[in-house]
């Protein structure tokens, strides 16, 4: 029995929720990475980048399909991202 067609989203949404999820969830679990380096250990914090980021990225992956507008995914991810990511570069070290 197919799905009833009022819960389906249209293919810009579809698109739009799998770009948000392969793209910004990849920019998110960088940026979130980036941010623990600061209070972490780097070099194990990068290396934790490399098994444990895959894991926090196919969360965000799923979790964007879980927004009812794909919009709102992307621009979600966005902010979290640019908060992360500001984050990341005000509390670099000046030279």
């Amino acid at each position: 029995m197919p799905a009833n067609s009022k819960h389906l989203s249209g293919p810009v949404q579809r698109a739009a929720k799998i770009s948000a999820g392969f793209l910004g969830g990849y920019f998110v679990t960088n940026s979130l990475f980036m941010t623990l380096s600061l209070w972490l250990d780097q070099a194990s914090t990068m290396v934790t980048l490399i098994f444990g980021g895959f894991i926090v990225w196919a969360g965000l992956m799923v979790c964007a399909f879980l927004f009812k507008n794909g919009w709102w995914a992307c621009l979600t991810y966005l902010l979290v991202a640019g908060v992360f990511s500001l984050i990341f570069y005000m509390h670099q070290p000046t030279i």
